[in-house]
């Protein structure tokens, strides 16, 4: 394991410290859980912009897409628990 040196405002260690003690844990580990979770919000960012642009290409490769009107039905139907069938791309009317 290595060791990184940062350096931190006055205030804003007063309230990590603050914050550490209040969740009940350490400084250092308050810190280490923050940057885990930062890192991991970044990687998941990454993989959904990776996901969009591939989806992106495909629907100007192809021209098509589902519309809005099926997308929603089909989520909602989703959330209700249901098993829907997915909805068919197409090339959108008039184009």
């Amino acid at each position: 394991m290595s060791t990184t040196t940062i350096r931190i405002e006055d205030s804003l260690k007063a309230r990590i410290s603050a914050a550490a003690e209040r969740a009940g844990t350490t400084t250092h580990a308050f810190i280490l859980e923050a940057i885990e979770r930062t890192v991991e919000q970044a990687e998941q960012e990454k993989e959904f912009h990776e996901l969009a642009d591939a989806r992106w290409t495909r629907l100007l490769e192809t021209g098509k897409t589902v519309s809005w009107d099926e997308a929603k039905s089909y989520v909602a139907a989703r959330v209700r628990g249901e098993h829907p069938s997915k909805p068919t791309a197409r090339k959108p009317k008039g184009a």
